[in-house]
């Protein structure tokens, strides 16, 4: 039987007790239905994950024993940002959890011209808040210890002078240029527009910041299926796959 793997936020020590967040224990126990004696696999992002046993179940936590740290943190030897338009609905949450699973080590909402979602006030920190979990629940699925750096949604025009990374792609479907596999960079970063793509003095801002364009075929890709195709051949040309 597959063993959960559960993050927490608290500080985690061989052979302590610790007693679940309340999400993390309704999972367990009436979700999963666990009962005491079940083994866990914990992680806080902190580096390494340790085994657990489930100690007690009680009406609203669970308190699980903690053992062992085992020291691997499955990242890509690539330090890669997706920076990405904000889109509306579940898009942008699906574009979250996939990029996690492949590997990328930051992601940066950005509002853009296009950008149809309203970002402000309490609704931008419950959105950052859903959006964390939703990195928190595909690390729990794919194994990662270490959770992507989620950066508060920023304006595209902000964003780009800040980018240092080795190289930096634009996605732009009517250019022609392809990913260069003869060049070996220790960081690279993604930007990629919104539904509507970016406008073009967005992408002319982006060359100016020492971009480069990029085009992944002769077929204009959705918003949330662009980052899935250039993550994988970025991983594939200069990371782990």
């Amino acid at each position: 039987m597959r063993i959960p793997r559960i993050f927490t936020e608290q500080n985690l020590l061989s052979g302590e007790q610790i007693e679940l967040e309340e999400s993390a224990s309704h999972h367990l126990s009436k979700v999963l239905r666990m009962q005491a004696g079940r083994e866990l696999i914990l992680f806080n992002g902190a580096g390494g994950e340790f085994a657990a046993t489930i100690h007690e179940v009680n009406k609203k936590h669970v308190i699980v024993s903690v053992q062992e740290h085992t020291v691997d943190n499955r990242e890509s030897p690539l330090e890669l940002e997706l920076a990405i338009g904000i889109s509306r609905g579940e898009r942008f949450e699906w574009v979250l959890q996939k990029a996690t699973e492949l590997g990328v080590t930051k992601i940066t909402p950005l509002i853009t011209e296009r950008t149809e979602v309203k970002v402000n006030g309490d609704r931008q920190e419950k959105m950052h808040d859903r959006w964390q979990h939703i990195l928190v629940s595909a690390c729990e699925q794919c194994q990662r210890n270490l959770l992507p750096q989620l950066s508060a949604p920023i304006q595209i025009s902000d964003w780009l002078p800040q980018v240092n990374s080795d190289l930096r792609f634009v996605l732009h479907h009517r250019d022609s240029q392809r990913l260069p596999a003869d060049k070996t960079p220790a960081s690279v970063t993604l930007l990629i527009g919104p539904e509507g793509g970016l406008s073009e003095r967005e992408i002319a801002h982006a060359l100016e910041q020492d971009f480069k364009a990029l085009t992944l075929g002769p077929r204009v890709l959705r918003t949330e299926t662009a980052p899935v195709a250039a993550i994988s051949l970025v991983q594939y040309l200069w990371g782990d796959f």
